[in-house]
């Protein structure tokens, strides 16, 4: 018997609480134990970001060890990970952009709280009420961590978006991977933003709980999409806003390239 899973009903968007510090649904925090007990070896690969913060541009570099891939701010990943002195590769994005990806994934994505207007949105956005907690907490968290566990490879979206190849050399040095040059630039084409937005396979159209009517989950892939969002006196907001909780200038993000 074959089911039309975009024919079922959905259940209604999840409410959001506070876990251990952190806005969190039920959907990611239901096997907590069994999450937290995860054994990893030491050849794994983990890849971490900030919901929408460019995950899926690294993904188009495949490779033979075991690779996972999360949301968690630094605090909640496995402990195993860091016993085991497993690779991890982190993404960054700036937060305008960053935020302004978000409010429409959460627009089209029925297993995320709905997120209300742009306005509201954006004071939840500084305020980190939203899943996964505060923008500023994960990047800095992760930061911090990169300076005392030395396999942590931090990148930014900024950095892939502006040259792929010269962050793909990074990459592959970090992971101790040799790769051809043809082998490159087919990874350097196979993550360019409009050929991952048309590849099914990445551009999660199959998945019934996102609706693609509302949003696409791959939109626009730029950086400077955040000019078209914020008004003025948000923008002015949030640099402040931003002044405030960026306290570490070794930490630095673009918002335009």
């Amino acid at each position: 018997m074959s089911v039309d899973l975009h024919k079922m009903e959905l259940p209604p968007r999840p409410e959001m609480f506070d876990f251990h510090g952190v806005s969190m649904t039920h959907y990611f925090t239901d096997n907590w134990e069994n999450v937290q007990n995860f054994q990893a070896r030491p050849d794994d690969i983990l890849i971490a970001t900030y919901t929408k913060a460019g995950k899926d541009k690294v993904d188009g570099l495949s490779t033979s060890p075991r690779i996972y891939k999360t949301h968690f701010p630094v605090q909640f990943v496995p402990k195993s990970f860091w016993e085991q002195n497993c690779r991890i590769v982190y993404v960054a994005r700036n937060p305008k952009d960053n935020a302004v990806s978000l409010f429409h994934f959460d627009r089209m994505n029925m297993i995320r709280p709905d997120p209300g207007d742009w306005n509201s949105y954006f004071r939840r956005f500084m305020e980190g009420k939203i899943v996964y907690g505060s923008w500023y907490d994960h990047v800095n968290g992760w930061w911090k961590k990169k300076q005392t566990f030395s396999n942590l490879h931090y990148m930014f979206y900024e950095d892939m978006v502006e040259d792929t190849e010269r962050e793909i050399n990074k990459l592959c040095s970090f992971l101790g991977l040799s790769i051809s040059a043809e082998e490159k630039r087919q990874i350097s084409g196979g993550v360019q933003f409009d050929n991952m937005k048309n590849n099914n396979m990445v551009n999660y159209s199959t998945i019934p709980v996102m609706d693609f009517k509302i949003s696409p989950f791959m939109r626009k892939g730029k950086v400077g999409d955040w000019k078209n969002h914020f008004t003025v006196a948000q923008n002015e907001e949030f640099d402040e806003d931003y002044k405030k909780k960026m306290k570490d200038p070794s930490l630095q993000f673009r918002t335009e390239i």
